[in-house]
């Protein structure tokens, strides 16, 4: 019988004070009592609302039903099925917006905390199997499959090209093979652990991965076809071309994108008391910005040894970022300084940033869609004194691969053009994840990649 009970079981996490000054795991996981208790909330519904949620189908009453039962391998078989990174998806994918979202608890409390029980069992699967991943799940296929990118949506296309038994190479343009999950998401939030354990399981069933290989530089499109006979290719190189608001005094020093402040803490592990990655680390730092990204951005200033305002057009209300992120840079000391846009970013006689200038904003009445768009607040403006300013508006995917690609239609902010399935203006070739759509969550990526896997099984099995 279900338990009742209206309130999901808390996560453990490290205290604020402690983690400020750290970059190890936030959130602790679930102990196998609580992974139990918290799975038997679930009501095990008929028509299952929250698989309907989650952009890959997982089967989630059957995986969580498992876990009530003490059965975490079994657990973690089911939610393979669906997913090729479930400790990935666990702890950064916005369950809050997805496939909690449409839970029946969450009509009278809280949902059952479906993400934190796909990150239990997909830990505990780390730790306790030594089974490898079976190379056989069908007969070979004699077609086999280019991955251009290692992100979420190339990894999601991968997985499932594998279990239906092609051969897949995936090509990884950066030195290390992850994609934003290695460069975007910080060690506190996503240990890098975890994503290696991940991508060595798909190499375990079969997938060759090449790193420091620049597609549309170091090979083309029509090269993977014509000199390394690759039946059909898939684009999921993801969006990584950062944007700036145009204002002046975006190139004094101490203004970075949030992208390479990201990279140079993540990637090249700036955060490490004996590394050689140059990095400034401000007193004082202004993050532009409400989604994740900023979040992350402001989370790692913070861990630098800064004292750390995000600017925001909107109100808190509005604010893209996951709750759970809010609420922890909010912990950690985070000011938000919200109805405020930058103008322009002073500098010192040394070229470096001092202070930021904000115009003041207010919320419009709604429009026909129902939204409320910042306006200006004529003659009311703020400045704000800081010794770093971090960009994170957004991203775009960058232009390298349309332009060694004859036929292949993107729109004119740089994304790839595909139908639903994924499928480009050119024949046999497919994208998908933020290379189409422009930065979003690891999970949409993720369930682009396995949409356009399945368009390249039947278009390939129609060839024979």
């Amino acid at each position: 019988m279900a338990d009742m009970s209206q309130s999901k079981n808390k996560m453990p996490v490290q205290n604020a004070e402690q983690r400020k000054q750290n970059y190890n795991e936030v959130a602790l996981g679930y102990t196998e009592d609580q992974a139990i208790a918290e799975a038997k909330r679930c009501l095990n519904c008929k028509n299952k609302p929250c698989v309907k949620g989650c952009p890959v189908k997982i089967y989630i009453p059957e995986f969580i039903k498992e876990v009530a039962e003490g059965n975490f391998e079994k657990a973690y078989e089911i939610v393979s099925k669906q997913s090729s990174l479930p400790a990935v998806c666990g702890r950064v994918c916005p369950q809050e917006n997805q496939c909690e979202k449409h839970c029946v608890r969450a009509i009278k409390g809280e949902s059952v905390a479906i993400g934190r029980l796909e990150r239990f069992v997909a830990d505990y699967h780390m730790k306790h199997s030594q089974n490898k991943p079976d190379k056989t799940v069908l007969p070979k296929s004699k077609y086999k499959v280019a991955i251009v990118g290692s992100g979420p949506a190339g990894l999601a296309c991968a997985g499932e090209l594998l279990r239906l038994g092609y051969e897949v190479t995936i090509y990884e343009a950066l030195h290390v093979a992850g994609g934003v999950l290695v460069y975007g998401i910080p060690e506190f939030r996503l240990p890098k652990e975890i994503v290696r354990k991940e991508i060595q399981s798909l190499i375990d069933m079969g997938a060759k991965l090449y790193t420091d290989t620049v597609i549309g530089k170091t090979l083309t499109i029509d090269e993977l076809f014509c000199d390394y006979g690759f039946d059909a290719v898939f684009i999921g190189s993801g969006a990584g071309l950062p944007k700036f608001m145009g204002i002046q005094g975006e190139n004094l020093g101490g203004v970075y994108s949030a992208n390479e402040f990201l990279t140079r803490i993540n990637l090249m592990q700036a955060y490490k008391k004996d590394s050689t990655t140059p990095i400034h680390k401000p007193k004082k730092a202004v993050v532009v910005g409400g989604g994740n990204v900023a979040m992350d951005a402001a989370r790692c200033a913070v861990r630098n040894g800064a004292s750390v305002s995000i600017v925001y057009r909107r109100t808190m209300q509005e604010l893209p970022a996951r709750k759970e992120e809010v609420e922890h840079a909010l912990e950690e000391g985070i000011e938000f300084k919200v109805l405020l846009e930058p103008l322009e970013i002073f500098g010192d006689q040394n070229g470096n940033v001092k202070a930021i200038l904000c115009q003041k904003m207010k919320l419009s009445e709604p429009d026909e869609s129902g939204r409320r768009k910042p306006v200006p607040i004529e003659g009311e403006t703020q400045t704000i004194p800081c010794d770093c300013v971090i960009m994170s508006i957004g991203t775009s995917p960058n232009p390298l691969i349309k332009s060694t690609t004859n036929g292949l239609e993107v729109q004119k902010w740089g994304g790839i053009i595909t139908d639903e399935q994924g499928k480009t203006s050119l024949a046999r070739v497919y994208a998908g994840g933020d290379a189409v759509t422009g930065a979003a969550t690891v999970i949409l990526a993720m369930g682009a990649g396995k949409t356009a896997a399945q368009a390249i099984d039947k278009d390939l099995k129609a060839l024979s």
